[in-house]
C-alpha cells in the first residue's frame, strides 16, 4: 500500500513539472517544495542526456547486467536531473542507469529534480563521477581538471569539495601528460596509475611511449618500471633498451624479468661474453631476489 502510495505521489508530482502554468525554475517558486527533495516518476523520454556528462566511455557488458537486474528488481537508486527552462529535463547524475533502463524497455525512471543553472550541474555531475568506484584514473583525471578550469576552484577549493588531498588530485591530473597512447592504455587496463606516474618522468613523449612498449610487452611492474625510467633519465638509454645478440640471451632476460618480477637485461657481445643485471633498491630487495632465484619463498 505504502508503495503504491508513493508512486501515485510521484507521478502527480511529474504531471505538476509538465504543466506549462507551472514553471518551477528556481527554489523561490510557490510549489518549488512539492518537488525539490521528492522523488517522481519521470518518463524516459522527457530527460536529455547531460552535454557536460564527464564520462564517455561505457562498457556494454556490464550496462547489459545493470538492464538485467532492473528488469528483475527495478531501479534501486533514483537519477538526478535539472528542469530545463525550454521544457523537459537534462541528466545531472545517473547516467548509466538511464541508459540500462532504456535497454531494459523502462517508460519511467524514479527521479530526483533539482533546480540548477549550467554551471551548477556540471559541478554536480563531475563531483557526483568522482565519487564511483569503477572510473578508470584517466576519467578521474579529466574531471578534476575539468571542475579546475570550468568551475574556476582552486586545487585546494577541489579537495574540500570532493574529500581528498591535494597530491592526490596532482597526481591524477598529471597523467593528462602522458601521450595520448599511454593514457588509452591506463583507461584499457594495460597499465596501472603507478605505471602512468612513473612514465610521466619521461619529458620526450617518443620516450614515454618507447618505454611504454616495452613494460606492456613484457607485463613489467611498477618497480621495474621506475627503474627503467631511471636510468633512461640518467642517460643510459642502451641499459634501460639493452640490445642481445642472441636468441637465448633475449628468452633468458624474459624468463627472469617475468620470474622476478623485475627489469633484467642481459648483453651478451660477439665472443659469448656479457654480462647479467638485476636492479635493486635495498638489501632487502636483493634477499628478496636471491630467494627468487633459489625458490625459496
Amino acid at each position: 500500500m505504502a508503495a503504491a502510495k508513493r508512486q501515485a505521489l510521484g507521478r502527480g508530482l511529474s504531471a505538476l513539472l509538465s504543466d506549462p502554468e507551472n514553471e518551477i525554475q528556481s527554489v523561490k517558486h510557490p510549489n518549488a517544495d512539492k518537488v525539490v527533495g521528492n522523488v517522481i516518476e519521470l518518463e524516459l523520454d522527457k530527460i536529455k542526456v547531460n552535454p557536460f556528462q564527464p564520462r564517455t566511455h561505457f562498457n556494454e557488458a556490464t550496462l547489459k547486467e545493470l538492464s538485467d537486474s532492473i528488469k528483475q528488481l527495478g531501479v534501486i537508486q533514483p537519477i538526478t536531473v535539472r528542469k530545463l527552462k525550454e521544457g523537459g529535463f537534462q541528466l545531472i547524475a545517473g547516467e548509466r542507469r538511464f541508459r540500462a533502463a532504456k535497454l531494459a524497455g523502462l517508460d519511467t525512471l524514479p527521479t530526483f529534480v533539482r533546480l540548477a543553472d549550467d554551471q551548477e550541474s556540471l559541478e554536480m555531475a563531475l563531483v557526483e563521477n568522482i565519487q564511483r568506484e569503477d572510473l578508470d584514473p584517466i576519467e578521474i583525471a579529466l574531471c578534476y581538471q575539468r571542475l579546475i578550469e570550468e568551475i574556476n576552484l582552486t586545487q585546494e577549493q577541489l579537495s574540500e569539495r570532493v574529500g581528498k588531498n591535494r597530491a592526490t588530485i596532482s597526481n591524477y591530473i598529471r597523467l593528462l601528460k602522458l601521450d595520448p597512447i599511454i593514457q588509452s592504455g591506463i583507461r584499457d587496463g594495460f597499465l596501472s596509475m603507478g605505471h602512468g606516474k612513473a612514465l610521466i618522468n619521461l619529458e620526450n613523449r617518443s620516450t614515454q611511449l618507447e618505454i611504454y612498449e616495452k613494460v606492456v610487452a613484457k607485463g613489467l611492474s611498477v618497480r621495474a618500471t621506475e627503474e627503467l625510467v631511471k636510468r633512461q633519465r640518467e642517460g643510459n638509454p642502451s641499459e634501460s633498451n639493452p640490445s642481445p645478440t642472441s636468441p637465448l640471451a633475449t628468452q633468458v632476460e624474459e624468463d627472469l624479468a617475468a620470474h622476478l618480477n623485475l627489469s633484467v637485461t642481459v648483453q651478451v657481445n660477439a665472443k659469448g661474453k656479457g654480462t647479467l643485471r638485476i636492479p635493486f633498491n635495498s638489501s632487502d630487495d636483493l634477499e628478496q631476489i636471491v630467494n627468487k632465484i633459489k625458490g625459496v619463498s
